[in-house]
């Protein structure tokens, strides 16, 4: 497919089928991630995929309860992906601190794009999320307290499908030439 109709194809789904994803489709996309580009080539990221039946029941609760419930239709998706952030190389932080930037979630962010484009080319439906309970999320991982979970990527078979309906500014609207 090319890059522009997958760009096109990708939205974030809200409503999935209960069907298993394979686990080979889901390294690739983990794959995909893998190969996305980072400040010094820092890669600070890492990857926890919850996708049994019971953990994920455990996992969604805990992720989606209380205050987060608005993202309560993640817990119908049958796979889940905590998105670790990992230390960045040296030059990275240095980089990051002289310019009043943390280049790690701006890595972490094109990470997760290349995995849910993977998702679409695959034909699996995926959301970025992060409003959850990063405590209740890092507790039932087994994460130790000073670890960052900044984002989930919840993954499913969509429910509908059809063309993506997006909301989109123009070209004209964000481009300009200097």
């Amino acid at each position: 497919m090319a890059f522009l109709e997958l760009a096109r194809k990708r939205k974030s789904v809200r409503s999935y089928r209960g069907d298993p994803v394979p686990r080979e489709v889901i390294d690739r996309c983990l794959e995909a991630a893998r190969l996305a580009p980072s400040a010094c080539n820092s890669q600070p990221w890492s990857f926890v995929v919850v996708d049994t039946p019971q953990r994920r029941r455990e996992f969604v609760e805990a992720a989606y309860s209380g205050l987060h419930f608005i993202n309560s239709f993640a817990k119908e998706a049958p796979v889940h992906i905590a998105v670790i952030r990992e230390r960045a190389k040296a030059t990275a932080r240095w980089g990051g601190l002289a310019k009043g930037v943390d280049f790690t979630l701006i890595d972490i962010g094109m990470a997760c794009e290349h995995l849910v484009l993977q998702a679409a080319e695959e034909g699996v439906g995926s959301c970025i999320m992060g409003w959850f309970d990063q405590g209740a999320v890092k507790k039932i991982l087994g994460l130790s307290r000073g670890a960052r979970v900044d984002i989930l990527v919840c993954l499913g078979y969509p429910k509908q499908q059809g063309p993506a309906v997006k909301q989109r500014k123009t070209l004209e609207e964000i481009r300009r030439y200097a």
